[in-house]
């Protein structure tokens, strides 16, 4: 049998694919990204050109029907649902967007200082991370808003500062990975500063786990801010939320269910959505199925 020389540069590896192709393949994920690009859109732009205000009374009276006019008719006041229903997911997701931002700063740093510094610095940042990890979500949550204020910036920090942790731990562990790598190593090697090899060569490899984490405390901290909203120590009416819908909807519950049927659905929905697209991203960004 006459065996038959390939060139070694005609050998060419797998193509690797890209991070749309692989999430692509997840139906369930992919689906879930259009809707929370769908759901985005519609809550930031339709309000431009919808003519009704969330707070301003119409002239249809209370618990008007469905119509032309009024796509989801009156709430208990006479005022608008979709406009508030529109308004009220701009603020949620303004809300869910900004905690996420700040526990992410505040998870990354603590995390990364705690697994590439060690000794002293980990030793304390860990306490602190467990120690905050102990204390009750929602009960701490409760707690610095009665004593803090309801305002929408002092509802995004609050919910932050306790969603921090398991971003923290996530950070951690991809750092003490990362550092005892080789290119790690040879940079210490050059002279290189502790900061720089953390914020150049370490954190880039932590991205990925990062994108996971912060879509999923996105979900955490819509959850966060509809229920305490639903309690009444959240962000306060007129400014409509999802979560503050709720409550005002409650006692019409048999008289007009729909004033709390349409923000229940649209939580209940973003929230999965956000859970199924990280789980989506978790499996795409794993380098095991990067080929």
């Amino acid at each position: 049998m006459e065996l038959i020389d390939i060139p070694i540069n005609e050998v060419k590896a797998p193509a690797k694919q890209n991070l749309f192709v692989r999430l692509y393949k997840n139906k369930l994920a992919f689906y879930s990204l259009l809707f929370i690009i769908f759901i985005h859109l519609i809550v930031f732009l339709l309000p431009l050109v919808y003519p009704h205000h969330p707070e301003r009374l119409t002239e249809a009276g209370v618990h008007a029907s469905w119509s032309l006019t009024h796509p989801f008719g009156t709430d208990e006041l006479g005022r608008d649902v979709l406009a508030r229903l529109l308004y009220g997911g701009r603020v949620t997701l303004l809300v869910g967007l900004a905690a996420m931002a700040c526990s992410i700063i505040i998870g990354v740093l603590v995390g990364a200082c705690a697994g590439f510094f060690g000794k002293v610095v980990e030793a304390v940042l860990m306490r602190i991370t467990e120690a905050m990890m102990a204390i009750p979500n929602y009960f701490f949550v409760l707690v610095a808003l009665t004593v803090l204020g309801t305002s929408p910036t002092m509802v995004i920090v609050v919910i932050a500062i306790t969603s921090w942790m398991e971003i923290a731990r996530v950070v951690y562990g991809e750092t003490l990975r990362w550092k005892e790598y080789e290119f790690v190593e040879a940079a210490r090697a050059s002279g290189a500063k502790a900061t720089r090899i953390l914020f150049k060569y370490i954190l880039p490899q932590i991205v990925p786990s990062i994108i996971v984490a912060a879509t999923l405390c996105i979900a955490g901290s819509i959850l966060t801010e509809s229920a305490i909203s639903y309690l009444g120590l959240g962000i306060q009416p007129p400014t409509p939320t999802w979560g503050n819908m709720l409550q005002n909807a409650q006692q019409y519950i048999w008289t007009a269910p729909v004033l709390g049927f349409l923000p229940g659905v649209a939580i209940t929905l973003v929230v999965l959505a956000y859970n199924f697209l990280g789980d989506g991203l978790r499996d795409a960004l794993d380098p095991k199925n990067t080929k």
